[in-house]
């Protein structure tokens, strides 16, 4: 039998695969021996005869021991559209297989790099947590070339991490790879696992260092940085506190405390340790009274009551867990209602809480404290330490703020489009970053000078309407009173789903990018012309949830709508469980409820 084919580079991808779908049938007949010959279709005639090139597999010439062309023909009767496409072959050559091809790959692979000349912007994207995955998540726009740099390759569910220091979640159920996210995304996404320790804003690059090999360090350049990169845990510069206190922020975190709990229960059961030992030993400290410290601290005292009492009867009388908050009441960001409900229900719970206490030293057995309003000093001896005391910033983001002249700051500013203050096509999202609010009276004779079209010196209340929606659309607080309302102003908190909605918003800023430029849809420009390309950022609280134990939840939802008890537990499964970001860890973390349930929580150390 003869095989036609055309000189286009890939035809004998195409033919294999042909071969290969022949391969499938399983009839036996005399065989007939295969000779390939190359034509020009161009002149529609016979150059001459040849072997295949070295990329196409050997099942061709193996062909030839095997019943080919029954087998050929049962396919091509039992598959009328392969003839069909055998014709259409043979006519176009290697334009059919680039049509092939664009078909059947719908979405790009995310580790190809952009073809030469492309001109497509180049997004660079630091991080992978709430804000920059949510990003990558609602980017839609192709027209992007997307690199994803990040010393973890996984996007994980913090609101649970608690829950996983107990084994009432596991690691596993709240992470999903960052891969795993983008890769079924119409967009061009690359991911480097790697970590940014220099931004140079000038000429667009940023210089990474490789997670795996310190010594590995590369440059990439770009056209927009979308900085997401979080924020550090802030000890206040606690003597003591990096080298023996534990952290709450990361999975491997949570991880370390649930090894660290498990061994302090099994070094107090060992014989040789006195009472006071034990007693030390057995004694978890939790410094903060934010939802982390307080969520922790609830998770802990249901996992020694309801499992480890169980398991460790001999020291279940020795357990002591604090909590330490520097103010008068913990969980001040929620309603008031709230925290008094915590409080108490710490207290009836045996959870010992002081409030109004700071740590000034932690050694390697003892915390040093002291009341703020009498000074008094004390130390308390601990097992375990976990410290949740809020966030700083990260040093290649202080460095970054010198550069652009943002030095006397805490964190990094951006203006309510998330662009970085000083910069042009860099913006910043979630913890490392926020958003400077603009003050009306700062303003104010730039906002009327734009409203005073015909320059005489006063305003119409023609002139004034036109403006106002611009005016409020920009300065939310213009109608109250304005200088009152400018000195309340306060920054977006540190959360995720201040992260989650800042991401969401800029990615469709992107997937718009064009049509705005054209059409701008913001606000006046006051101190230039034009108008603004996007409408500003806005935040929309949705609620908040602070689990406190014993299946009670407190939620603060919008409306001044505050639940306490089992319902807001059950509100609080329901939603967690349908945040999270496939449908993959959705299961997994259903089925760990599901099954600390029915078995409790796991005890062992890994």
């Amino acid at each position: 039998m003869k095989i036609i084919y055309s000189k286009a580079p890939t035809t004998w991808h195409v033919l294999e695969c042909v071969i290969n779908i022949i391969d499938l049938q399983i009839y036996r007949l005399p065989t007939f021996p295969v000779i390939a010959t190359d034509i020009d279709v161009s002149k529609s005639h016979v150059l001459h005869t040849a072997k295949p090139s070295p990329h196409l597999s050997s099942s061709l010439y193996e062909m030839g021991s095997l019943n080919f062309y029954e087998r050929f023909s049962r396919t091509f009767r039992e598959n009328p559209s392969l003839s069909r496409f055998l014709v259409v072959f043979a006519v176009s050559g290697g334009g059919l297989v680039a049509y092939s091809e664009a078909n059947i790959q719908t979405s790009p692979k995310i580790d190809e790099l952009p073809e030469p000349g492309n001109d497509k912007k180049k997004v660079v994207v630091l991080g992978t947590g709430w804000a920059g995955t949510s990003f990558l998540k609602n980017l839609k726009n192709p027209s992007y070339d997307v690199q994803v740099i990040s010393p973890r390759n996984y996007f994980a569910f913090t609101p649970l991490l608690p829950s996983v220091t107990v084994g009432t979640v596991e690691a596993r159920s709240v992470v999903e790879p960052i891969r795993n996210i983008v890769k079924k995304k119409n967009v061009n996404v690359n991911y480097w696992e790697a970590e940014c320790y220099r931004i140079d804003a000038k000429s667009k690059k940023i210089y990474c260092r490789s997670s795996q090999d310190d010594k590995e360090e590369f440059v990439v350049d770009y056209d927009y940085l979308v900085v997401a990169m979080g924020a550090r845990v802030n000890t206040f510069n606690t003597p003591g506190v990096e080298e023996n206190c534990h952290y709450l922020k990361e999975v491997e975190d949570a991880q370390k405390i649930r090894r660290k709990v498990i061994d302090c229960f099994e070094k107090a059961s060992l014989p040789n340790l006195s009472d006071d030992e034990k007693r030390r030993v057995l004694q978890f400290v939790v410094v903060g009274g934010g939802p982390t410290g307080v969520e922790f601290a609830a998770e802990l005292h249901d996992f020694v009551s309801e499992d480890l009492v169980k398991l460790y009867p001999s020291v279940k009388d020795l357990v002591k867990i604090t909590l330490l908050e520097a103010t008068d009441h913990i969980l001040n960001m929620f309603d008031k209602r709230i925290t008094t409900f915590a409080e108490e229900k710490f207290h009836r719970d045996g959870i010992d809480l002081k409030t109004g206490e700071m740590v000034t030293k932690v050694s390697e057995k003892e915390i040093s404290t002291k009341v703020i309003k009498t000074g008094e000093v004390s130390t308390i001896p601990y097992g375990m330490a976990v410290w949740s005391t809020g966030i700083a910033t990260r040093p290649v983001i202080m460095d970054f703020m010198k550069q652009i002249g943002q030095a006397n700051r805490r964190v990094l500013a951006t203006d309510e489009w998330l662009r970085v203050e000083g910069t042009n096509s860099i913006y910043a999202l979630g913890d490392c970053a926020t958003i400077n609010q603009r003050k009306v009276m700062e303003d104010i004779s730039a906002i009327f000078e734009k409203a005073d079209k015909d320059k005489s010196g006063t305003l119409t209340v023609k002139e004034f309407q036109e403006a106002l929606d611009d005016i409020c659309d920009r300065y939310p607080q213009f109608k109250s009173a304005l200088s009152q309302v400018d000195s309340q102003m306060k920054n977006l908190p540190a959360t995720a789903q201040v992260a989650a909605q800042q991401g969401s918003y800029l990615a469709d800023c992107f997937n718009r990018m064009e049509d705005c430029t054209k059409s701008p849809e913001g606000p006046l420009r006051f101190r230039e012309s034009g108008r603004h390309r996007f409408r500003p950022f806005r935040y929309k609280h949705l609620g908040q949830f602070a689990p406190l134990g014993g299946e009670q939840t407190a939620a603060q939802l919008p409306g001044d709508w505050v639940s306490i008890g089992h319902s807001s537990q059950w509100l609080w499964y329901s939603v967690y469980a349908s945040k999270q970001v496939s449908w993959r860890t959705r299961s997994l973390v259903v089925s760990d409820w599901m099954r600390r349930f029915i078995f409790g929580r796991d005890s062992s150390q890994i």
